[in-house]
């Protein structure tokens, strides 16, 4: 079995599977130590899935704050328990003809700093149980409104009731939440019906694989090839090409102060910042400590 070293893979995650399957299928189809994913998508959704592999695993706390884009299908006049077309219907309208005015003019209203309501069939955590099992137990629990940012929303095409748009936002919104909040402005009610992630955490779905073809490239030994390094991600911090010094610290858990770190590109000092050495390989990851000249070391990577 051929083994692939550290590294990012970028997967066109199919339909009806969940995120943690593919996660499971990539580990065993490579025979990786490690894997994980910066960002789940719900089991019929597809698009760009990002698994990292043995070391990278550390790098997904980092992957899972970056935005998101989006391909989406909002259906008008069928609200879900779920605010998909998975869940049970709660409520219908055949009151869904609008103006192509009048439904751009709602969808703007939901672009910048919005505030939404997170689901009750969501992964996030009440007193450590996932909502979607409170929520199935007939407990469910409504978390606080959170804040999220909507870069633009852009229809792409009016079929009544169903609308096809694009959509690009920052991590933790929540798509089907906001077709539910564009129905209930509309009026009329509404649910996701499709939805395809383009792109995450800086990689777009042009660079992704389906399983199908990881398999067949897998097979004529060129996966490494589809490998994307350590050191080629996080493109928003920036990088530091370790000296000898810097290199011996790192080595040895020494401390690291602003002293030591001053980016050659802008003079300037980062909170947090990428250590790099003369090959490029990824050595370490540092946040400067708030109030204080140290860094502290987040991930350390040997060779």
């Amino acid at each position: 079995m051929q083994h692939l070293s550290s590294g990012i893979l970028v997967v066109d995650k199919p339909a009806n599977m969940t995120s943690a399957k593919v996660v499971a299928y990539v580990k065993k189809l490579l025979g990786a130590g490690k894997t994980g994913h910066a960002g789940t998508l719900d089991p019929f959704a597809t698009g760009l899935l990002v698994c990292c592999l043995n070391d990278a695993t550390k790098l997904c706390r980092f992957l899972l704050h970056d935005k998101k884009k989006y391909l989406a299908v909002i259906h008008l006049g069928v609200e879900t328990d779920t605010q998909d077309f998975t869940g049970n219907i709660i409520s219908t309208s055949d009151k869904t003809t609008f103006t192509d005015k009048k439904l751009r003019l709602t969808f703007k209203q939901f672009e910048g700093d919005i505030k939404q309501w997170p689901p009750v069939y969501s992964a996030l955590k009440h007193k450590g149980v996932p909502l979607y099992k409170l929520a199935r137990r007939g407990t469910p629990v409504q978390k606080e409104a959170r804040s999220v940012f909507v870069s633009y929303i852009k229809i792409l095409e009016i079929s009544l009731p169903l609308i096809r748009f694009e959509v690009s936002c920052s991590a933790g919104t929540y798509i089907r939440t906001l077709c539910a909040d564009i129905g209930a402005a509309l009026g009329c009610g509404g649910c996701l019906k499709e939805l395809r992630r383009i792109e995450s955490s800086g990689f777009t779905i042009s660079q992704a694989l389906t399983l199908p073809e990881m398999e067949d490239i897998h097979l004529s030994h060129k996966l490494s090839d589809r490998l994307i390094s350590m050191s080629d991600v996080l493109q928003y911090m920036p990088r530091y090409i370790a000296d000898n010094l810097l290199t011996d610290k790192l080595k040895h858990g020494g401390t690291i102060t602003r002293q030591d770190i001053i980016l050659q590109q802008t003079g300037i000092y980062e909170d947090f910042i990428k250590i790099v050495d003369t090959d490029d390989n990824l050595m370490a990851i540092l946040n400067l400590e708030k109030d204080s000249d140290k860094y502290h070391y987040c991930c350390v990577f040997p060779k």
